[in-house]
């Protein structure tokens, strides 16, 4: 019940995360085209202390679009502010970070060939890990080092790269992307909350009490554009952060967290191009280099080509399994002192593989059963799982048949058992992946 109850939850914050997250990137990307595309007004609008105008049709009329450069002449009657987009979804998005990573830590968050944390260990760890370096990078930009663009940009930069490798070396890959993502999106609504919403109340303040904005204010002003700039170039790097749980081939890389350097470089080029181009500023070289560098990246991940051959009906090491649903017809030599829940063949508590005669149907339906139906069973006996995953059920050598090209890539990738929680080995994706190449 408690896993069912997880799955609805994590559909419904999903959901709102969605929705959410569409209102802040539409917003965040709708203003500073704004802002970049506003032109001189005429002198008449200056006077007026209007730094910028712009003319658009959209909807079948007109609209007129004025900033001023710090306040107007009056407090309007009715002011929108945008900061709840921001807010929810990273609230959202905290959410859907406990309830799939936190509340199912063994399955996604730990990597036991890693570090083998325990579920407390991992989440405390996690926890640190985001909460750290969103506070590196607070000291950074208020620092005399935020107020140069240049070396601002080659800090946050460099950062980025370490935690992308740190991620990498303490949590499972997949749980890697989503840490780097949660950093972008706590950078971002960071910025929101600590910068940008404090500069807009300074200057509504002064306007409010008819005071003219001091130097102070229009400094806090400043910081807030700046602030509004970073969150731009971050945000599509941080879509794909979202989205990348998708595409085990990009997180389950051998060099997974370059992978994510690359994109981030890709992203926020083809970003930059798109920023100068509201400027007036044609430059094809932003657009060119991003697309140079995914041809080489898609070279550099390409995988070795699969021999689809199936594994000879020879020797074959045969391990316990404490998933019975549908036993094997090979059985294993066991210790008897040995603990029978054990998954992992190279556990201490367990005998060493015994070499058997099998064929080799039963040589992988062994491995099957012992490192893959924990989950995908029709009742998975894996805690945090309800149902198996995408309903995929694997008892049997028509089961692998029918999913066969799931199974082939979730293999290799590495996407599959998540966060490797049965410990399948490499001689074992091999055989399995040549294994259901043949099917």
């Amino acid at each position: 019940m408690g896993a069912y109850l997880l799955e609805w939850l994590s559909l419904f914050f999903r959901w709102f995360h969605v929705i959410a997250g569409v209102a802040w990137i539409g917003a965040s990307f709708y203003f500073v085209w704004l802002d970049l595309s506003l032109r001189k007004p005429p002198q008449w609008k200056t006077d007026k202390g209007i730094s910028g105008d712009l003319w658009a049709v959209h909807g079948g009329g007109f609209y007129e679009i004025a900033k001023y450069k710090l306040e107007p002449e009056e407090m309007p009657k009715t002011l929108h502010w945008f900061k709840w987009e921001a807010y929810t979804t990273w609230l959202t998005g905290a959410a859907m970070m406990s309830i799939v990573y936190y509340a199912n830590a063994t399955a996604y968050l730990i990597d036991p060939s890693k570090i083998a944390f325990t579920d407390v260990g991992a989440i405390a760890t996690s926890l640190l890990f985001l909460f750290g370096s969103y506070f590196i990078y607070e000291v950074i930009v208020r620092s005399h080092l935020g107020k140069n663009a240049l070396i601002f940009s080659t800090l946050i930069f460099i950062l980025l790269v370490i935690a992308s490798w740190g991620s990498y070396q303490l949590f499972s890959d997949r749980a890697s992307f989503i840490h780097i993502g949660a950093i972008l999106g706590t950078v971002m609504v960071g910025n929101v909350f600590f910068g940008i919403m404090p500069a807009q109340r300074a200057l509504v303040d002064c306007v409010q009490r008819g005071e003219k904005p001091g130097k102070e204010v229009a400094e806090l002003a400043l910081q807030a554009k700046n602030r509004s700039l970073m969150n731009n170039y971050f945000t599509l790097p941080l879509i794909f952060t979202m989205i990348s749980n998708h595409y085990p081939m990009m997180y389950a890389h051998e060099q997974g967290w370059l992978v994510l350097v690359f994109v981030g470089v890709i992203t926020a080029t083809a970003r930059h191009y798109f920023n100068q181009k509201h400027l007036g500023h044609k430059k094809p070289r932003y657009l060119v280099i991003p697309a140079i560098l995914t041809v080489l990246l898609i070279i550099w991940m390409r995988p070795e080509p699969i021999e689809p051959a199936p594994v000879t009906p020879a020797t074959a090491s045969v391990v316990p399994t404490a998933n019975n649903s549908t036993p094997p017809a090979t059985s294993a030599v066991t210790d008897t002192n040995a603990d029978t829940d054990a998954t992992v063949s190279t556990s201490t508590t367990t005998t060493a593989a015994v070499p058997v005669s099998a064929s080799a149907d039963d040589a992988m339906m062994n491995v099957v059963h012992t490192r893959c139906s924990t989950c995908h069973a029709a009742q998975p006996i894996q805690q945090g799982f309800a149902a198996p995953p995408a309903g995929i059920i694997l008892q049997s050598p028509n089961d692998l048949k029918t999913h066969k090209a799931k199974i082939v890539t979730a293999v290799q990738t590495g996407y599959m058992p998540l966060g490797n929680i049965t410990q399948l080995t490499d001689a074992e994706r091999q055989q399995l992946v040549a294994y259901v190449s043949a099917l």
